[in-house]
């Protein structure tokens, strides 16, 4: 019979392309997931890996047994989502991915009700932009991505995922303290067309949806400078170096020679979590969802 360990070893070189990867994301050394393989090729009877340069690459074989890992572990997933929403006990690990405003403006209130509410759970947060977050889930390496998209900017969700509304959140315009429109109450965004601006960095979900937006005003907008925190973009704009669009949901502080002013047309993100359909029955990632939305009607 097959070892359901070796096959996840084998699963994870064909996933992440090397053995060192693989042993990196099981958390285990190089030479314990190579004996996992070797075991796998005296069960089976046939070679898996071949050397490819300075790596190696998978046998014929080794591709079928992996289309069968892929299920078979899937079909495990599933079945210990069942038994723990059997139980109906909010016990166990989940890790979750979340944006830094989210990490920041979301996670802190929700992880304090989790721990008074289910001792019994572990939640482990890291920061990722959800164009990193969401492979991640649907490879297995996550259990709850916590992604944005934008009013004027559906994000595409893969086959697979589950999505769970957690909140809206209304943006602003941060301009210069000396901005000709910074005494207004309300701009339409338009009125800033041909300003320059600050946008996140290239690749991440937030400079795309910027570029998008503003392309929608103008014809090529005016992108001077990128940088990934919004406490350095306002730092740029308080430099009166451009504008940026600033959420308030994790707003850091908005310093002197800032001025945050409203859109007639409001743009709007909306926060929700992902997960994969196989662990749609966990408690925990119920509880984590539940926790998240109080946490986001507490701070909004």
């Amino acid at each position: 019979m097959l070892d359901l360990e070796r096959l996840r070893a084998l699963h994870a070189v064909a996933t992440y392309g090397s053995v060192s990867a693989a042993a990196d994301v099981l958390h285990v050394t190089t030479s314990a997931v190579s004996q996992q393989l070797a075991k796998l090729e005296r069960e089976t009877g046939q070679k898996l890996l071949e050397r490819n340069g300075r790596g190696v690459r998978l046998t014929d074989a080794a591709e079928l047994l992996v289309d069968h890992a892929d299920r078979i572990l899937s079909l495990v997933e599933r079945a210990q989502a069942d038994l723990e929403a059997h139980r109906g006990a909010v016990v166990g690990q989940v890790t979750v991915a979340a944006f830094p405003t989210a990490a920041r403006g979301l996670l802190p209130a929700a992880l304090r009700r989790l721990r008074a509410d289910h001792p019994g759970l572990r939640v482990r947060l890291r920061e990722e932009d959800p164009m990193q977050s969401i492979p991640l889930v649907l490879r297995g390496d996550l259990d709850m991505a916590i992604v944005q998209d934008w009013n004027n900017a559906p994000l595409p969700i893969p086959d697979g995922l589950h999505k769970g509304a957690i909140c809206d959140d209304v943006a602003d315009v941060a301009v210069p303290a000396d901005h000709p429109l910074a005494g207004r109450g309300r701009v339409e965004l338009k009125e800033l067309a041909g300003d320059p601006w600050i946008a996140s960095t290239p690749g991440s979900i937030c400079c795309d949806w910027l570029t998008t937006t503003l392309r929608s005003i103008d014809a090529e907008p005016r992108i001077d400078h990128m940088a990934y925190e919004f406490a350095t973009q306002l730092a740029l704009v308080a430099a009166g170096l451009g504008n940026t669009i600033l959420p308030r949901l994790g707003r850091c502080d908005v310093p002197e020679g800032v001025r945050l002013v409203e859109l007639e047309t409001p743009l709007t993100r909306r926060v929700y979590g992902l997960w994969r359909e196989e662990a749609a029955r966990r408690p925990a990632l119920r509880a984590a969802l539940e926790a998240l939305r109080g946490a986001a009607a507490e701070v909004l």
